[in-house]
């Protein structure tokens, strides 16, 4: 009898006493920094674990201690919401990954913490002692001009930073073993436009420090160790970035504009991938001027003396130069160059595109967001995203020996209906959006076609790194 009242009054009371306990849990959350959910998952789930990785990133900082307790996962530029606090919760569970099903999701990124004056920090930006990231929302703008064509990894940053934007192809996890690759978020291209040169009282540049310490700080990870390196992301799209670093980093995945100054066992297309340039001139929007709206027949406007298979370009100019409808002329940022050129690839039926000191450049997407219809002549140019785009519908490509025939060009350019021209104008306005970077990202841009691009790579990424592991046995086995 006595042990039927003692089970019936701990039924009773036990209840009481669960409610009492979440009822102090939330309560004590929400005088603390740590997400309710967070607090919900412990205690279900009788762990405290919040986010520990197999590694740090601690080398960088000279032995400094740095915080790893919950509220990290505010202050670093992360939203605190329940949904996705409770999402990072299921990233570690033990060593167990637990799938994510958020629809869309094609890829799953780890992002190293690495110090801000490899990412944020080169764009003038400081935070709070200890804090690696700005918080979204209140982070530096990238500089303006000519340096925004290369400004890739800065927006690939910020989309990671966003914690699973809706419509985002990828999502950040912050367990290693839980992602398909490894992004490292150094911005190559801003250290060398703003650090390659020496400074006074300087062994060396900044810019080569910075890749000296990645290098050491990458070869020493397990992360890099497990893989080799090969399911690693570096964004080197400026061609002179990384370029002390690069051969030591081969056989991680390079984000390039092109492979004009790679040795092509480092840098190619069964490992890496090409991005688009930032376009620098205004792109049109539902205005765009139609065939008989423009009246340039071909337009070009830059550098016209090149190195190496630039060189067709002085060739061409004298070609085309006095040619009625054309406007080929010198032209530079100065001067408002770039106001220049939105004016005058908005009038222009043809945007030449020629190689230059690199098979690349921005020109292309200078034009394609101008719905001027692109005419390629570059025999080695490599094309953002050409396995699922096919650059002939919007696109007219010339081989370089052609273009020098005395009046192929015009002749070819000329011979194109109305009614071509239209359908290819028309394919350029519906595909211009895959050229947009931009913040937050939009389903279809830039940004998440890049992610997009990297998650057919991975199925490849995996079977190197496997076949890799076939002799590879623990040292006690």
């Amino acid at each position: 009898m006595e042990t039927r009242r003692f089970i019936l009054c701990v039924a009773t009371i036990s209840p009481i006493l669960l409610c009492s306990c979440l009822t102090l849990l939330m309560y004590i959350s929400r005088s603390s920094r740590v997400p309710e959910s967070v607090f919900m998952f412990m205690f279900v789930n009788n762990s405290s674990v919040v986010v520990t990785p197999k590694t740090q990133s601690d080398a960088f900082y000279h032995n400094k201690s740095v915080s790893t307790e919950p509220a990290a996962l505010v202050d670093h530029g992360k939203p605190n919401t329940a949904e996705m606090d409770l999402e990072l919760m299921l990233q570690v569970d033990g060593d167990v990954c637990v799938q994510q099903n958020k629809k869309g999701v094609l890829l799953r990124v780890y992002m190293y913490d690495l110090p801000p004056e490899f990412h944020f920090g080169l764009l003038g930006w400081k935070g709070r002692t200890g804090q690696i990231w700005p918080d979204v929302g209140n982070f530096p703008s990238y500089p303006g001009g000519l340096n925004r064509q290369h400004s890739v990894e800065y927006w690939l940053t910020l989309d990671l930073l966003s914690l699973n934007a809706s419509g985002s192809s990828a999502i950040r996890v912050f367990n290693s073993t839980c992602a398909d690759v490894v992004f490292v978020p150094f911005f190559a291209s801003v250290s060398y436009n703003r650090h390659s040169r020496r400074q006074l009282k300087e062994r060396v540049s900044r810019n080569r420090l910075l890749q000296d310490r990645l290098v050491k700080f990458l070869l020493e990870q397990e992360e890099w160790k497990r893989s080799g390196g090969k399911d690693h992301v570096i964004v080197a799209h400026h061609p002179n970035s990384l370029l002390e670093a690069r051969e030591k980093l081969g056989s991680a995945m390079f984000i390039l504009a092109d492979f004009g100054r790679y040795q092509a066992e480092i840098a190619n297309l069964k490992k890496d991938l090409i991005a688009p340039y930032n376009h620098v001139v205004r792109p049109l929007g539902e205005d765009s001027p139609s065939f008989d709206d423009r009246p340039l027949l071909v337009y070009f406007q830059g550098a016209i003396r090149r190195k190496a298979a630039g060189l067709i370009r002085q060739e061409l100019y004298l070609l085309l130069k006095d040619k009625k409808d054309v406007h080929f002329k010198y032209g530079s940022v100065q001067q408002h160059g770039i106001s220049k050129a939105s004016e005058g690839m908005a009038s222009a039926k043809y945007c030449l595109n020629i190689a230059g000191d690199t098979p690349s450049s921005n020109r292309l997407f200078d034009a394609i967001v101008s719905h001027c219809i692109p005419v390629i002549i570059s025999d080695d140019i490599e094309l953002p995203f050409e396995d699922v785009l096919d650059y002939s519908d919007f696109s007219i490509f010339v081989r370089a020996s052609d273009a020098l025939k005395q009046g192929f060009l015009i002749n070819l350019l000329r011979g194109i209906s109305r009614d071509e021209w239209t359908t290819m104008w028309q394919r350029l306005r519906q595909l211009a959006h895959h050229f947009e970077y931009q913040y937050p990202s939009k389903e279809g841009d830039a940004v998440q076609m890049i992610w997009e691009a990297i998650a057919r790579k991975v199925p490849t990424v995996h079977l190197k790194v496997h076949k890799d592991h076939r002799f590879n046995r623990p040292e006690n086995a």
